[in-house]
């Protein structure tokens, strides 16, 4: 048995909405919160294989009505390292440990 996906090549995401509606947008939320970084008021970055940003795709488009708005931005490693956040280390560090030694 292969766990190819499990190994697959993560990148990083900005998922961008706009949801007119207060309950889908909460539904959205809690999707994202699961997933994801929430770094402004509706936009959170994600690092994800392609088939879990597909996944999240999906589970979305599931919450959102045709009036609400989604964009998924790839960035690349290198864009990601140059990410400026106001007043913060930016975290955008493509090889971060997936685990503390303490």
């Amino acid at each position: 048995m292969s766990h190819d996906h499990e190994h697959a090549e993560k990148r990083w995401y900005l998922v961008s909405y706009d949801i007119r509606d207060q309950a889908r947008w909460r539904d959205a939320y809690k999707v994202l919160k699961g997933t994801g970084e929430r770094i402004q008021y509706s936009l959170f970055r994600c690092r994800l294989s392609k088939t879990e940003m597909e996944r999240l795709r999906w589970e979305l488009h599931r919450v959102l009505a045709d009036e609400d708005d989604l964009m998924f931005v790839h960035l690349c490693p290198s864009c990601a390292g140059r990410v400026q956040v106001k007043g913060q280390d930016n975290g955008w560090d493509a090889h971060r440990p997936r685990y503390e030694i303490l």
